[in-house]
């Protein structure tokens, strides 16, 4: 186990294979000049008020449930490698018995409601958030691996934001599309990602109750805490029975919620593959479909971009996050002419990541969330070197327990290369150039995925001349990583199809006649 967190970490410092740019002046000397400079001394936030209950159950009709199997999972925090909790598997008896839940519901209560009063109870559960947030960003966290900063400060406002923003337009459909009907679709069957569990089960839920939809969520396997403390606000919060009904469990729960012929429409969050099987098993069946998949995204810097501000968002959309977003900026686009002056101040700025406990308020590179996620970087960082690529890791000495990866930068790719054409997830950049503007775009659409891009510029011209060529559904000029309820999010090509967020993503979850 510690052999395989070394090689992770880029095994022996000095190594020449697995720190094959450090002969590199600019990384030599930044490790001289901050190596000493940035050390903090350790500011945990503290957990034991956090209180993480031994076993959930399933959450159905209001109630919580055992599972029909008996069966439980465990929760393994990925910094620790610490056994966080039990959580029960979902059969599909027990997702038949969430979906009828959540019909009865429909049929009922909730589509018979007053939009004015849905939005009242979708305003209780982000005022519910808000007052929660610091226990639900330390589990998110515990449970995640993610830097506490990053729960704390982006991933729960932005869940609170979610919920109130979906709550005034429940009252307001018929504005947000005028002169047409807009009607619910029914019981709405969703399954999200690990990468930000608390979010994507916002950004599902939000939209589909204020548009009069019930729902059956089903949260990650490897980060299931944060969707189950979700339930609990909402039974705190008194939604009807069933309107919100939460099964946990593995590849075969969220199968079950796929394919049950009970479930009006299905949005998925997660990865290409997965997402194909998906739209496959949902020909001919009626229900609608909405995926947000894959990506990799091209951060583009041209020669008049502000360096400084695009090497923080070149950092902030790749490693902060230790690359756990489908739509983080893992290839790097820079014209010739600023290369070396980016490279150079890329590689210091790397040398100042603190790497770490996630719940260290200093920490700036959480853990890898899973074994199976860190051993599918590995492969992939092994063949960036096989493939000629020279890759940087700076000097980082890692914990002893948990799943670890420092930050990683690859330059001398190639457009053939593994590591510039597949979704890496993980804190490891490649570097590519370009003379061109035609060329950047060029290379920029040169993948099957199409969620995300950046343009850093100084020319506001520019930024729109290239952001109308790129095939990608959310395009960031001199930012990186920026969302907002109200702005729609997706994907083209294989990252999926639908919107996510503000009216758009609304009409997902209705029928608009």
């Amino acid at each position: 186990m510690n052999d395989k967190r070394t090689a992770a970490a880029g095994g022996d410092a000095g190594s020449p294979r697995h720190v094959s740019a450090a002969r590199d002046a600019d990384a030599a000397s930044a490790a001289v000049v901050f190596g000493d400079a940035w050390r903090y001394a350790p500011a945990p936030e503290a957990r034991d008020h956090v209180k993480i209950a031994p076993r959930y159950d399933l959450f159905i009709g209001g109630a919580w449930r055992a599972p029909a199997s008996g069966r439980y999972l465990d929760s393994i925090s990925p910094s620790t490698e610490e056994k966080l909790c039990e959580f029960a598997e979902a059969s599909e008896q027990d997702v038949d018995l969430a979906v009828q839940a959540a019909r009865t519901a429909y049929e009922k209560r909730w589509s018979r409601l007053r939009p004015l009063d849905r939005g009242k109870y979708i305003y209780r559960i982000a005022r519910a958030i808000q007052e929660k947030a610091r226990e639900l960003a330390i589990v998110e966290s515990l449970d995640g691996g993610k830097p506490i900063k990053e729960s704390r400060d982006v991933d729960l406002p932005l869940a609170a934001a979610h919920f109130f923003y979906h709550a005034g337009w429940a009252d307001k459909l018929e504005h947000a599309f005028p002169g047409r009907r807009p009607r619910p679709l029914g019981v709405a069957g969703q399954v999200i990602p690990w990468n930000f569990p608390l979010l994507m089960a916002a950004w599902k839920l939000a939209p589909a109750l204020a548009a009069g939809n019930t729902c059956v969520l089903k949260p990650a396997e490897t980060t299931p805490l944060t969707a189950l403390l979700l339930a609990k606000i909402i039974e705190e919060a008194d939604l009807p029975p069933g309107v919100v009904n939460v099964v946990t469990g593995a590849g075969a729960t969220g199968a079950a919620v796929v394919g049950h012929p009970g479930v009006d429409k299905i949005a998925f969050t997660g990865s290409t593959e997965v997402g194909k099987r998906i739209q496959r098993a949902l020909a001919g069946t009626g229900k609608r479909l909405t995926l947000e998949l894959g990506g990799k995204a091209a951060n583009i810097v041209f020669e008049d971009a502000p360096l400084d501000q695009a090497v923080e968002g070149i950092i902030r959309g790749i490693f902060f996050n230790q690359g756990h977003v489908c739509c983080a900026g893992s290839r790097l686009l820079v014209e010739e002419s600023v290369h070396d002056a980016l490279l150079h101040k890329l590689r210091e700025r790397m040398a100042t990541l603190r790497v770490g406990d996630p719940l260290d308020k200093n920490t700036d590179v959480g853990a890898i969330n899973s074994r199976a996620q860190l051993e599918k970087i590995q492969d992939l960082v092994a063949s960036g070197e096989r493939e000629g690529a020279a890759r940087f890791t700076p000097r980082c000495a890692l914990p002893e327990r948990g799943y670890w990866f420092a930050p990683t930068l690859f330059t001398g790719v190639a457009q053939s290369h593994r590591i510039a054409r597949e979704e890496i997830f993980g804190p490891v950049l490649s570097v590519l150039t370009f003379r061109t503007p035609e060329e950047a775009i060029e290379k920029a659409n040169n993948t099957m995925y199409g969620l995300s891009a950046g343009v850093w510029t100084a020319k506001g011209s520019k930024s729109f001349w290239v952001a109308q060529r790129l095939r990608a559904g959310v395009v960031w000029a001199n930012t990186f990583n920026k969302f907002d309820p109200s702005a729609p999010f997706g994907g083209y090509k294989e990252s999926g199809f639908g919107r996510e967020g503000g009216r758009q993503g609304l009409l997902a979850y209705l029928e608009v006649d």
